[in-house]
């Protein structure tokens, strides 16, 4: 079938069969394809839709486009986190480390980040010499010797996701459920690692701001992976507000670290707690969540996390001394502060307004091939729920830049809402699906 025959079959709203999408995937993969015909693709399947099968279908010829890493090969069950991004959301840095800690071994590809939400390779980047590079050996000896890796995605795995994810930015057709969990699961599918667990996010801060929207996506997520011999959970976490106090990649390096030292937000641990706890008992290694809790609490308590972490880094090249003294990483030059124009309490931190803050004052990226403040970002003294005085700081800007400070300052300012009565706070466990 032509690809013209296969946009016309989508673009009436008809099915794709399994030999159907075979040979899309092999146009996708074509560099004679022009790209306005794979867009053409890309919204005919925003518009249209995909059935439960044609998305399986569809993540299974992504995945088997280019090479795979075959995390199955090694001895020992092997755990993938992901999570559909966020606000402050540093989750990894702390979860994969404390998890490993427990002796369940953990390998995660992870991406840089664009627009409002913050990648976990950017904040790697604060480490001199850290790689995020690795070839697919070198993935694999990672997890041997550390017990963990994060890296970014290597070359040659899932080359049709490549292409199509690149157009779904020009095409206004990025919140597509189909193309949001081919995109995700063909790549976990491609690394073969053991089980998956999935945080999905739920919020002004994530890619669906509304509950039944995200949910639904953690559905076909969850489906599409055990149709697929995947062992898939999904948790929906709550991104209204951002995630503890840091945004902004040395920011929230300087967090996790504190985290791990025991330090850190009781947010932020909170959710490692949940996260990891599920994972550890997906390994099989423990059945029970709450043994699993207290075994990845002493994880923390004990400094083995750290330890695990600093290996990690070590191990892919970079230079471990920040994560012993994370007072020492550094952040931009120039600071502006926000303080409270009235009294009362803190009922909303706007978390996709404070992402795009933090991306105004050189944290992130509008296009994907801009650089980026490594030492800029947000940091909040405020949460949800808290009570303020009058002229009390709420927040601080770190940036480069003062042009860059001056946007950021406004755009932040107006995250915050002030009222007169105790909001409830919202749960940060929202919903689950297994």
């Amino acid at each position: 079938m032509s690809i013209i025959d296969l946009i016309r079959v989508k673009r009436d709203g008809r099915v794709w069969d399994k030999h159907s999408i075979s040979e899309l995937i092999r146009y996708v993969c074509d560099p004679e394809t022009p790209d306005y015909q794979i867009a053409a693709i890309l919204m005919a399947i925003y518009l249209r839709g995909m059935n439960d099968r044609e998305i399986t279908d569809l993540t299974s010829e992504m995945a088997a486009s280019g090479k795979k890493i075959n995390l199955s090969n090694l001895k020992t069950p092997v755990l993938d986190k992901h999570s559909t991004g966020g606000v402050g959301d540093k989750t990894s840095l702390v979860l994969m480390p404390m998890v490993a800690a427990c002796g369940v071994k953990t390998a995660k590809l992870s991406g840089r980040g664009l627009g409002h939400t913050g990648g976990t390779l950017d904040k790697l980047s604060v480490f001199p010499g850290f790689r995020s590079d690795l070839e697919h050996s070198e993935i694999l000896d990672a997890v041997e010797k550390s017990g963990l890796v994060i890296s970014g995605q290597t070359e040659g795995l899932v080359p049709a996701d490549k292409r199509m994810y690149a157009l779904r930015d020009l095409t206004a057709t990025v919140d597509s459920i189909p193309l949001i969990v081919s995109s995700i699961m063909s790549k976990k599918i491609a690394t073969g690692a053991s089980a998956l667990l999935l945080d999905v996010k739920v919020g002004t801060g994530s890619i669906f701001a509304d509950r039944e929207r995200s949910k639904l996506l953690a559905k076909k997520l969850v489906q599409v992976g055990k149709s697929l011999k995947l062992n898939t959970r999904a948790v929906l976490t709550d991104m209204s507000a951002p995630l503890g106090y840091a945004v902004g990649n040395a920011l929230e390096v300087k967090e996790a670290i504190y985290t791990m030292q025991g330090r850190g937000p009781t947010q932020l641990r909170e959710l490692c707690l949940e996260l990891g706890s599920r994972m550890v008992v997906m390994s099989g290694l423990i059945s029970d969540l709450e043994v699993a809790r207290e075994q990845l609490a002493k994880s923390l308590e004990s400094g083995r996390a750290l330890e695990y972490f600093k290996r990690m880094i070590e191990n892919q090249g970079g230079d471990p001394y920040l994560a012993d003294h994370p007072e020492e990483v550094p952040v931009s030059s120039l600071q502006s502060e926000v303080h409270a124009k009235k009294e009362g309490f803190i009922s909303c931190i706007d978390a996709r307004s404070i992402g795009i803050a933090s991306m105004l004052s050189g944290a992130g990226r509008i296009t994907k091939d801009q650089r980026i403040d490594l030492g800029a970002g947000i940091l909040l003294h405020k949460k949800v729920g808290d009570r303020v005085n009058i002229n009390e700081l709420i927040l601080t800007i770190y940036s480069s830049k003062q042009i860059a400070l001056d946007q950021a300052k406004k755009v932040a300012g107006e995250a915050v809402t002030i009222s007169s009565t105790k909001p409830d706070v919202a749960p940060l466990i929202i919903d689950e699906v297994t």
